[in-house]
């Protein structure tokens, strides 16, 4: 099975176990002016429009607007609004939500930056089509939509790295994943950032093998890249080692 038939299956068996739309990945219209405004800004034109803060939480944070019933989640980067899109009722603390969905939506902006950091890196290209190119195709990749074979290989790349960032996410709310202590993971997953030098919230931990003693080996999954953490159930890391 070659590379490209690998992920569209994959994509394919998500896409029916967890239907994730991908206009989720589209602002709002009411609020898509808003992207790439500096936050201080930005929270004045939100409140203006009938918006107030339901949640933060640190670059992600959650706003509601109760006259349209309406949650929205802002991701800002360097001071300014890198993302916003539409967030279920129950991230805003009205109602009910689907938590695997929230899973892979809630860090949709934090994995594309620190993907296509990488990329550019790799490739030197650093063009505003090329870079809406693989946001393009990192959003589908990500929300579980169609692969476009006919599309740019910046298209082709950012599909491919949504498409394993979506896995990274739905494993990380499994209930292997959850059989370690949530202070191991989180003490886990904040030394993946470090370790693979990506933004904060980029590293996951997609699989657990309890080592006894009250210690645990934690595989984290930054993006493509995985590493080996040895902890304790307190959070107290031992060692991380590429995997």
């Amino acid at each position: 099975m070659t590379r490209f038939s690998t992920l569209l299956s994959l994509t394919a068996l998500l896409a029916a176990a967890l239907p994730i739309s991908p206009a989720h990945a589209a602002p709002p219209r009411d609020v898509a002016d808003l992207v790439g405004a500096r936050g201080s800004s930005g929270e004045n034109a939100l409140q203006s429009r009938g918006y107030r803060i339901a949640k933060q939480n640190g670059l992600i944070n959650y706003w509601w607007n109760s006259a349209k019933d309406q949650c929205i989640r802002v991701v800002t980067y360097n001071g300014r609004y890198d993302a916003i899109d539409s967030a279920s009722d129950g991230d805003c603390g009205h109602g009910g939500g689907n938590t695997a969905a929230a899973a892979v939506a809630g860090v949709a902006a934090i994995g594309l930056i620190a993907a296509l950091a990488s990329h550019k890196k790799s490739h030197g290209d650093s063009s505003a089509q090329h870079d809406s190119e693989y946001e393009r195709g990192y959003h589908d990749g990500l929300y579980g939509g169609d692969y476009d074979r006919n599309d740019s290989e910046a298209y082709h790349s950012g599909f491919s790295a949504g498409n394993a960032e979506r896995s990274n996410r739905l494993a990380a709310n499994s209930q292997i994943v959850r059989g370690a202590p949530a202070a191991a993971q989180r003490a886990c997953a904040r030394r993946g950032d470090e370790f693979q030098n990506v933004p904060a919230g980029s590293s996951v931990p997609v699989s657990v093998y309890p080592q006894g003693g009250d210690r645990y080996e934690i595989i984290i999954a930054s993006g493509h890249y995985r590493s080996r953490c040895t902890v304790t159930g307190n959070g107290n890391v031992i060692s991380m080692d590429p995997y």
